[in-house]
């Protein structure tokens, strides 16, 4: 455990042996000899700075990060959110200009919004695709918004598409009403992984006229909070992000 409390002390950046020592009330000797153990496994190097990652933990984060079945762990949050919003909640990623559902709880409306797992839809059209562009440049997001059924070329029309998008960014949730005429409504946001990277999103959908101006508000809040411990879930750190 005192070896592990180590690892932890680097993973902001390299440590000196004496601020790691003090800070974990170890002798210098201890500290020195588990850090050489680690050392000789690439958990650790040494550097003129201190302690740092060693290789082994780096090889370990890339094949963890490339392993990463992202239905599994988000799944009971899905369920969860869905259980305590009433709404069907959804999970998708990106697809190079498209956003792909992965998978989806049911909420208690009987009148359920029919996205299934596996549909795809151009990335700028749905609440889920641009929960997962908070990241992208304004060009680049002007570029995908033209890609969508509903995109209209004229120039002012883009640039308050582009607006609303800003407002979503900065509000850290996507308040999305369909631009497709059909009727729908939905609450998304990011999911990020260890790297601080937006991974997946998630989002609740439902019939406009139950997804009312009255309980959204309430129903963003579980949204942002459930995106947050998914995030933190897959090793996000807010802070250390910041």
């Amino acid at each position: 455990m005192r070896a592990l409390d180590i690892l932890d002390e680097t993973l902001l950046g390299p440590a000196k042996f004496s601020s790691v020592a003090g800070k974990l009330g170890l002798s210098k000797t201890t500290t020195h000899r588990l850090a050489h153990a680690l050392r000789s496994r690439g958990y650790l190097t040494v550097t003129v700075e201190g302690i740092a990652l060693g290789p082994k933990l780096l090889q370990l984060g890339a094949v963890a990060k490339e392993r990463v079945d992202y239905v599994r762990v988000v799944r009971p949050f899905l369920e969860q959110l869905s259980e305590t919003t009433g709404f069907c909640a959804f999970v998708g990623k990106r697809e190079g200009d498209s956003s792909r559902h992965l998978d989806r709880a049911t909420g208690r409306q009987r009148l359920r919004v029919a996205t299934a797992p596996g549909d795809r839809r151009p990335i700028a059209e749905t609440g889920i695709g641009k929960a997962l562009l908070f990241d992208e440049d304004e060009q680049s997001l002007a570029r995908l918004y033209a890609k969508s059924t509903a995109a209209n070329p004229d120039p002012l029309a883009v640039q308050g598409w582009l607006a609303a998008m800003r407002r979503h960014i900065a509000r850290g949730v996507v308040l999305h009403e369909s631009e497709i005429g059909d009727g729908v409504r939905s609450v998304a946001a990011p999911v990020r992984d260890a790297d601080g990277n937006i991974c997946v999103a998630i989002s609740i959908a439902s019939a406009a006229h139950y997804l009312t101006e009255g309980i959204i508000v309430d129903v963003a809040h579980h949204v942002a909070n459930t995106a947050e411990r998914v995030s933190r879930e897959l090793g996000y750190d807010r802070a250390a992000d910041r």
